[in-house]
């Protein structure tokens, strides 16, 4: 059985909640930069409920002026060698 690298949501949104910080962006700011009607999908990241697609990804590497994989936390899943 193969195994496969999973994104882990909690870490990711905590990631995702920390850089925006460390930017000095607020919420707010960051949906405005994104062009959200709401801040609703960035609260979600942060929570951990949803991951950001991958276009949204794109423009949140470029806002936090980081690379996409210091954004997604992935992790391989213990005893599911392959």
């Amino acid at each position: 059985m193969c195994s496969f690298p999973i994104i882990n949501l909690i870490k990711t949104g905590e990631n995702i909640l920390c850089l925006r910080r460390q930017r000095g962006l607020s919420v707010r700011a960051l949906q405005q930069m994104l062009g959200f009607a709401t801040p609703q999908a960035i609260y979600k990241w942060q929570q951990g409920i949803t991951l950001p697609s991958v276009d949204n990804l794109v423009a949140l590497s470029t806002i936090l002026g980081v690379p996409i994989d210091a954004i997604l936390v992935v992790e391989v899943p213990v005893g599911r060698a392959g």
